[in-house]
């Protein structure tokens, strides 16, 4: 019995911490100056997989990408992708 209780609870802590593994990535974004920028930058992510939502905000100048649980997307895809949507960034910050 005490067996199954400590596999009960490692079995809800694994079930825990993936659901609690969608991270959110702030993108400090230089050149975006209009709603046409911000819908090209959302094209860009939503069509991945790995994304949940795409918030743009054009007074900071920045992007906040919203994984789904368990996914994430490199640094270095990131810049890419923002990149060819013709802007410079400046930062990527993990959270």
């Amino acid at each position: 019995m005490k067996r199954l209780s400590i596999i009960a609870m490692v079995v809800a802590f694994l079930i825990i911490s993936a659901s609690a593994f969608a991270a959110q990535i702030k993108v400090d974004v230089n050149g975006m100056v209009c709603s046409f920028c911000a819908q090209g930058i959302e094209k860009k992510f939503k069509s991945d997989p790995a994304v949940e939502k795409v918030d743009v905000d054009l007074t900071k100048k920045t992007v906040l990408l919203t994984t789904r649980d368990g996914k994430t997307l490199s640094e270095a895809d990131i810049r890419k992708r923002i990149t060819d949507a013709g802007f410079k960034v400046e930062k990527v910050e993990y959270q």
